[in-house]
């Protein structure tokens, strides 16, 4: 397997990173209800887990995964999110990244185990909340002055710990999903 990334890799990582914004940010307006932004990172799992699934059948080289992760977090950070979702993101795509480098890119458990790890980075836009209050309050209140009240009542240690294993649950059935309806592709690029 050729290691280095190449200009179709790269033009796969674009198109794929676009794909997944659009999934997921669709998803994400069912955060407008704000008891649904809790369930934001399971279902996002479930339903962006075929794309995720895709592009690493499609794109199975090192740093690839790490490039397409992060493109949908420094996103949402220019689009005004706090310096938090990047960095967490950061974290938890290179455990995913490292995850799929340890199966050598081609061992199916650990795709699926690295896109359930991905899922999480989802969980740093609710952490925000609680680590850094007052410049999220000043995004979440765009949405109307009931939204944010609501929403602080959500999100707690205990509820974030429980979106956490939904993250980690929703990524990994998306996986599943993901990879039956895409059995073609990974029997194509040797993974099993």
């Amino acid at each position: 397997m050729d290691k280095k990334l190449t200009v179709k890799d790269f033009v796969n990582i674009g198109v794929f990173a676009v794909v997944y914004f659009v999934v997921i940010f669709a998803v994400g307006m069912m955060g407008v209800v704000p008891i649904l932004f809790l369930v934001y990172p399971t279902i996002g799992g479930i339903v962006a887990g075929t794309v995720v699934m895709l592009f690493m059948a499609k794109t199975a080289k090192p740093w690839a995964f790490l490039i397409f992760g992060m493109l949908t977090p420094i996103l949402m950070f220019i689009m005004g999110h706090t310096y938090l979702l990047p960095l967490g993101s950061l974290a938890v795509t290179l455990i995913a990244e490292l995850v799929r480098r340890s199966g050598g890119y081609r061992s199916l458990a650990k795709e699926r185990i690295a896109c359930a790890i991905f899922n999480c980075w989802v969980c740093f836009s609710h952490m925000q909340m609680l680590l850094l209050h007052d410049k999220y309050m000043e995004l979440v209140n765009m949405m109307g002055e009931n939204y944010g009240p609501k929403l602080e009542r959500l999100i707690t240690w205990p509820n974030m710990a429980l979106v956490a294993l939904g993250a980690l649950v929703g990524g990994y059935i998306g996986a599943i999903i993901g990879s039956k309806l895409l059995k073609k592709h990974f029997q194509k690029a040797g993974i099993a």
